[in-house]
Order: structure tokens, then C-alpha cells, then sequence
């Protein structure tokens, strides 16, 4: 499996989740420390947390394992290290505080299937 098709399929079971405002962001070009940023937001701690089982558990059916997590039990900014593939879940007020993508503002966003039930 690509480091992209990771990225996709834990976005894919984030959608599945709730997760809001879900993207996936092409790092390969900027920097050498991982490949693709999946970033999504929650809407509670209990929400976040669940988001981040869910790419955990989603990861692990796929044959990763976390290099590492961190954030899990308080909720508002949850990393999950997984080599080419970083995992972000944040809160809403942290994602917007952080700016993530203001940071990485020069990436590539990939472009996402729309779920059932949404619009383009």
C-alpha cells in the first residue's frame, strides 16, 4: 500500500466517523519527515478521540502501526505519527488557533470523494 492510498483510506473512515472539514495535504515535495498530512476536525474531546481510534484501528487493518500518538487523552489536537502518513484531529477552536494549513499553505490538497449524502 502507498503512502497515499493510506492517506485516502484514513480519510475514508474519518468521513465514515463524522469527521468535519476533512483534508489531506501532499507534503512529498516540502519535506522529508512524512508524505501526507490527513487533518480533520471534531466536534468534542469525545469526538476527537474516537476519530483517532478510528484512523488508529483503520491503519492497523491495513498493516501500520503508530510510530506514535500523542494528544489522546485530552482531545483538542491528537497526532498520530504514522511515518509517510501524520494524522491530525483537532477540535475546531485548536484547528483554527494552530493554523496547520495556514503553515503548510504552499501543499497540495487532495481532492477527497464526496460522501453520501453531501454536495460538491
Amino acid at each position: 500500500m502507498t503512502a497515499k492510498q493510506l492517506a485516502t483510506a484514513i480519510a475514508n473512515e474519518l468521513t465514515a466517523k463524522r469527521g468535519l472539514d476533512i483534508r489531506i495535504l501532499d507534503l512529498r515535495d516540502m519535506r522529508s519527515f512524512t508524505d501526507y498530512f490527513v487533518i480533520a476536525s471534531a466536534s468534542s474531546d469525545r469526538h476527537a478521540q474516537t476519530l483517532a481510534d478510528a484512523a488508529t484501528t483503520a491503519a492497523k487493518h491495513l498493516g501500520e502501526q503508530p510510530l506514535g500518538i500523542e494528544g489522546q487523552q485530552i482531545g483538542r489536537w491528537i497526532l498520530i505519527d504514522l511515518g509517510e502518513v501524520v494524522v491530525h484531529v483537532f477540535q475546531r477552536e485548536a484547528r483554527e488557533f494552530y493554523g496547520i494549513e495556514r503553515l503548510w499553505g504552499d501543499a497540495e490538497s487532495l481532492a477527497l470523494p464526496i460522501a453520501a449524502g453531501e454536495s460538491a
